[in-house]
């Protein structure tokens, strides 16, 4: 008799390493504020924790201007574009942020490999702040992984978006989810003083969704020959 191999295959795909190494930094750096904040490590002192993380490694367009300006590019200005995603103002923002990340990086992850994650959560992530830089109000810091998780919303959009395409579905509907966000954010918008984080993660949904053609697999050898053709 002949082994069934598809007895033995997990219902649920496994979420990609890259994402859950991601994932787990942001818990366990969001674990060490929230501890912190409680009185359980650290003593007095640990209350200041977030604060001064914010202030040391949030981004902030003034960074940017700072550094378009002089040329200065020492690693404690450029660490900022990478580090931002992992502190959050508050614990319900850290968990608000890191189920996105994680459910939209399972999804994306069924269809990229792990380099390829890799390189749309940097992109989406450095992309997203140098458009905040430019757009957004000095006042405003940029923090948390709702650029990044943005990101992997334009990746999934396009991936339903060539799916639609294919079963001969209105491709329209696969914007639904980023139109309903950014209603929200609109609407919250009206209400709350919300800043201007929208302008990175609309910027980390069209730069996500801008890569996913050349990171899903095959893309780069269909780009490849297209710069080719030409």
């Amino acid at each position: 008799m002949f082994n069934d191999h598809s007895q033995n295959q997990s219902p649920v795909n496994p979420v990609s390493p890259v994402i859950v190494v991601i994932f787990i930094v942001m818990v366990a750096i969001e674990g060490i504020f929230s501890l912190g904040t409680a009185g359980l490590v650290g003593g007095p002192q640990a209350v200041g924790w977030r604060i001064g993380a914010l202030q040391d490694y949030a981004f902030s367009p003034a960074f940017l201007g700072h550094i378009l300006a002089t040329g200065d590019l020492s690693p404690r200005l450029l660490m900022r574009f990478v580090t931002y995603p992992f502190v959050h103002a508050s614990f319900q923002s850290a968990l608000v942020a890191g189920v996105m990340f994680l459910a939209l990086g399972k999804f994306v992850g069924e269809t990229m490999k792990g380099w390829a994650l890799a390189v749309l959560f940097l992109a989406t992530t450095i992309g997203g702040a140098v458009v905040f830089g430019l757009v957004a109000d000095p006042r405003y810091p940029l923090y948390g992984a709702y650029v990044p998780a943005y990101g992997l919303i334009g990746a999934f959009t396009y991936v339903n978006w060539i799916y639609m395409r294919a079963v001969g579905q209105n491709q329209i509907m696969a914007f639904r989810l980023i139109g309903m966000l950014m209603a929200l954010q609109l609407l919250f918008g009206l209400f709350f003083n919300t800043g201007m984080t929208w302008v990175g993660e609309l910027a980390g949904f069209v730069i996500g969704f801008a890569l996913a053609p050349v990171l899903l697999p095959g893309g780069l050898a269909r780009l490849r020959d297209k710069l080719r053709q030409r």
